[in-house]
């Protein structure tokens, strides 16, 4: 479940996030496949074994329930070189927003707290917390992390109680996967702006 701080960062946000920004954020998707971009090299590259073990571990379910999403990530993708691990809650009252946080990992080692925010697309009222799992491809510094990744239209899918989207900036993708309470359709998000610091803003 959420933190006192993440619910309050919600309520706030909600009334700090007008429609109009919003459909701006959404208007300027990036293109580009991810076949466009050569894989990282190998041994700074996470196996799909290892991303199976870590995600059934972190959501608590079997490797054979987390398999065909992990497959098809790797299938679209190739090998991620860094992901993070986290919690995040969301809620909507005309306009949704999201807040969450976790640790960066990449597999040459490096860790960086990652905190992020951004305005859901889904005009729906509620809240929600989720666990959130989220594959990093071709980052090279950990600290680009710290960007605005606008979403990818068309990629929101869900698989085996998961749900995944696809959010781009430059060459460096990310496909965050949720599993939680209230999961809702909502969680293909307009962009996320991922920083070093908590931001009660949205935006």
């Amino acid at each position: 479940m959420s933190s006192p701080i993440i619910r309050r960062q919600i309520l706030l946000g909600l009334a700090a996030a007008p429609a109009a920004s919003l459909l701006a954020s959404c208007a300027s998707t990036p293109k580009g496949a991810a076949s466009d971009v050569p894989n990282s090299e190998p041994e700074q590259t996470y196996t799909q074994d290892e991303i199976v073990g870590a995600v059934s571990g972190f959501f608590g379910m079997t490797a054979a329930a987390v398999g065909g999403v992990v497959e098809k990530l790797f299938k679209d993708n190739g090998r991620p070189n860094g992901y993070i691990k986290g919690e995040e809650g969301s809620g909507a009252l005309v306009v949704g927003v999201r807040y969450g946080q976790g640790q960066l990992q990449m597999k040459a080692g490096d860790t960086r707290d990652v905190f992020w925010q951004g305005p859901s697309v889904g005009f729906d009222a509620g809240a929600n917390a989720s666990k959130v799992f989220t594959l990093i491809y071709h980052l090279g510094n950990p600290d680009e992390i710290y960007q605005r990744f606008p979403g990818i239209e068309g990629t929101a899918y869900f698989i085996g109680g998961i749900g995944v989207n696809y959010q781009q900036a430059g060459n460096i993708r990310i496909a965050p996967m949720r599993a939680g309470v209230g999961l809702r359709a909502g969680a293909n998000v307009g962009y996320l702006a991922y920083t070093r610091q908590r931001n009660i803003l949205p935006f």
